[in-house]
């Protein structure tokens, strides 16, 4: 069967009736491919390609992590990510206000205390470095959503995320004395006006354990983030200059993820789900857009959050500052296949420049 154009000639009369004029028309001999579809046409005018877009970008997808140090009046600079500091509490009214004017309506809160301990008891201290960042933002912008994260590697002297149990010389975190101290953090956080907390530190039952600690000291409202399915990566390496909570022995394979494993990521966000995880999350983000997609694909009724971690924006900021990227480009197109894997939100430190480009 010929699948190439045939020739036809049309006739129509001119306005004076009196010659006929003859064209001819290339018409397809199929109406399912070429010459007839051109993807082409949706793409030649640039406000039509704005009106087909499939993916939208908007500053309302984005959650800002921020760093707060100890201490009075210090914003220090961290090295390996250019833009972001740890700053002390009285220099987040003036970051909050920024943000809140930039459209941005959330951020995730990281904190890093005077003193740290082996149990990170400054975690739960009711003075603690992270409940005094969020009454102080809640006393600054009420329209602002705080999440705080709920985990110890920041709080602890050993960079763990929880407590240490040497067991036949052999140190691990023990999970179940874990999950106690995990509740007592989240509501030390809520208690000093945190509107979500976000559990990062992948213990066995942690849900469950906080949406129970939580419903029974009365904040059966608040709802869990939950870092559903957080891989044992290597891209984590300048948050661990951020927070100071680089493991002083091991690792964290042992309750952070395989980064080959993506079923296993479905058996976790399931667990999760059940225990009552209010949003779900997949971290980091770039490498493991085939598991945002098929967590996406397996609870498309549970909001879905991406953290495009410290790794990932530091890869993108030295390439750029070397000139051998369009920083801007590359930004809003990696955030862009994230939330086209899934992601209805995004945990980045990009949100501030990509809410100034997107407006």
């Amino acid at each position: 069967m010929s699948v190439g154009p045939s020739r036809d000639t049309i006739s129509w009369e001119t306005s004076d009736s009196s010659n006929v004029a003859q064209i001819e028309m290339t018409q397809p001999t199929t109406s399912a491919g070429f010459p007839s579809i051109r993807l082409r046409r949706l793409r030649s005018n640039p406000r039509l390609r704005d009106l087909v877009r499939e993916t939208e970008l908007n500053p309302r997808d984005f959650i800002l992590p921020l760093f707060v140090r100890h201490g009075q009046n210090q914003r220090v600079p961290i090295r390996s990510m250019p833009g972001h500091d740890q700053m002390t509490v009285d220099h987040l009214p003036r970051e909050i206000d920024e943000i809140a004017s930039l459209g941005i309506p959330a951020v995730i809160l990281f904190g890093i205390p005077e003193h740290k301990d082996a149990v990170g008891s400054d975690a739960y201290a009711a003075n603690g470095v992270i409940q005094q960042a969020v009454r102080a933002i809640k006393a600054t912008r009420s329209d602002v959503l705080v999440m705080t994260d709920v985990c110890f590697c920041e709080f602890t002297d050993h960079g763990h995320c929880g407590i240490v149990n040497d067991k036949h010389g052999h140190a691990d975190v023990d999970n179940d004395a874990t999950l106690e101290i995990l509740v007592k953090e989240a509501v030390a956080q809520c208690l000093a006006g945190a509107d979500l907390i976000a559990p990062s530190g992948m213990m066995d039952g942690m849900i469950a354990a906080l949406r129970s600690g939580l419903d029974t000291a009365g904040f059966e409202n608040i709802p869990i983030m939950s870092y559903a399915a957080k891989y044992a990566s290597a891209f984590y390496g300048p948050f661990r200059d951020a927070a100071e909570s680089a493991p002083q022995f091991g690792d964290r394979r042992s309750y952070q993820m395989d980064p080959a494993n993506a079923a296993e990521a479905l058996r976790e966000v399931a667990l999760d789900v059940a225990e009552g995880a209010d949003i779900l999350m997949v971290k980091p983000a770039l490498s493991y857009l085939d598991v945002i997609r098929r967590v996406k694909q397996a609870h498309p009724e549970i909001p879905l959050a991406a953290y495009n971690v410290s790794g990932e924006f530091s890869m993108v900021k030295a390439a750029a500052a070397n000139g051998w990227i369009d920083e801007q480009r590359i930004t809003l197109e990696i955030l862009t296949s994230i939330k086209r894997a899934g992601a209805d939100m995004i945990l980045t430190y990009f949100a501030k420049d990509a809410a100034k480009w997107l407006a």
